[in-house]
């Protein structure tokens, strides 16, 4: 969430930092709203205080007709508190529900563009394109070829756009996560946890897939539970509503978890094989740092995602995201795309995104800052690797 001060204090920079996302916000009517509720609450403490003084006084009263008044005076005064508090509770969730909708300012260095088509891709790393004497087939026709992946029982059982891995598939697929798992712990520092795969809606909130994308969630109604789109959702919220010692940071977990998510796709070359299903594999990376050290710690969560990249000894490249496509909660993300020879398209298997305090903000995760204060700690997050488009890549390229 953003900083309501800022938005107070700077309005005329947080409408240009915000218009370079391709989104209109009604600054004004934040504004107003924010007034408005800041009116009410000094409303609230005078009357409060001239409630206390009345109370006191009633204890100097001997009068008794004058004690009785000045009592029903009080409870007047209290019947205007409870009025007041209420208008206030409405603004402020009003207000709140607001700023809910609206996604994190992009950085200063972030590149301007309107969509994806405006990104800025790097040089391109890794293993050299290989040269085939021969047009390489995409991973859904080796697969049917080799029995590797069973796309009409996957059907059979849970519908379109699921799939079985089969044999040495499968085994390749436990085997990297098993890779990836230990290369970030041994190697990066990571501490491996395995969280929930259902949370509530606030752990949602917290990392502001809530309420914004609810229609690209699967949502269990009884439990009112959500399953995961991604383990940084509960990863992040380990510390939620919880002050860090600052002398821990920075803190960094690594999870291998499935993912759920209802992307919706047109019908194409994008729904066949398994580059978008409603549910994959994913080793994510999610760093709690102090503020001023988040930016030099997106450049190594980059590393570490592009160090599986290499070892895998893929094609890939780095995409510097414009601000018309950086996620929701993100001000600053930089994509790894790996090259499929047999889909002929790069292929995002992971986004390093730094988040900064804008899910901290939502969370009220915070730590014990140098001075003794609590203040909010800058949250990171990216996939080191995300199947199952590495395992298009190896087969399309090996």
């Amino acid at each position: 969430m953003n900083d309501i001060r800022m938005i107070r204090e700077n309005p005329e920079e947080f409408k240009q930092r915000i218009e370079a996302r391709q989104i209109e916000v009604d600054v004004d009517q934040i504004l107003a709203l924010d007034t408005q509720r800041r009116a009410l609450i000094t409303q609230v403490e005078e009357i409060k205080a001239e409630r206390n003084a009345g109370s006191k006084l009633v204890g100097k009263t001997k009068d008794p007709a004058e004690r009785q008044q000045l009592i029903d005076q009080m409870a007047g005064l209290g019947d205007k508190i409870t009025a007041l508090d209420t208008q206030a509770t409405e603004v402020d969730r009003e207000l709140n529900d607001i700023l809910l909708g609206i996604p994190n300012l992009p950085d200063a260095d972030v590149p301007i563009g309107k969509d994806e088509t405006e990104n800025v891709p790097g040089p391109e790393r890794g293993a050299p394109l290989r040269e085939f004497g021969f047009e390489p087939k995409p991973h859904w026709d080796l697969a049917e070829e080799l029995e590797l992946i069973d796309f009409e029982r996957a059907a059979k059982i849970a519908g379109s756009r699921t799939y079985i891995l089969r044999g040495d598939l499968a085994r390749l697929q436990r085997a990297l996560i098993d890779w990836m798992l230990d290369v970030h712990t041994s190697r990066h520092g990571y501490l491996e946890v395995q969280p929930p795969y259902q949370v509530f809606a606030e752990t949602l909130v917290g990392t502001s897939q809530l309420p914004k994308f609810a229609d690209t969630l699967f949502h269990d109604i009884e439990e009112d539970k959500w399953l995961i789109p991604t383990a940084e959702v509960p990863v992040t919220n380990f510390y939620r509503e919880e002050i860090l010692d600052g002398n821990t940071l920075p803190v960094y977990h690594v999870a291998a978890t499935p993912c759920f998510r209802r992307e919706k796709v047109s019908a194409g070359r994008d729904v066949r094989g398994i580059k978008r299903v409603f549910q994959f594999m994913k080793v994510e990376l999610v760093k709690f740092v102090k503020p001023e050290e988040s930016a030099d710690e997106l450049m190594r969560l980059v590393d570490e995602a592009c160090y599986i990249a290499e070892e895998l000894g893929l094609h890939y490249r780095l995409l510097d995201l414009c601000t018309g496509d950086l996620g929701f909660g993100a001000a600053h993300t930089y994509d790894i795309e790996v090259w499929a020879p047999g889909c002929q398209e790069w292929l995002e298997v992971s986004s390093c995104s730094n988040m900064r305090d804008f899910q901290a903000r939502r969370a009220n995760i915070r730590y014990r800052a140098d001075n003794g204060k609590p203040a909010l700690l800058h949250t990171l997050n990216g996939s080191g690797l995300a199947l199952p488009r590495v395992l298009i890549a190896i087969m399309e390229d090996h």
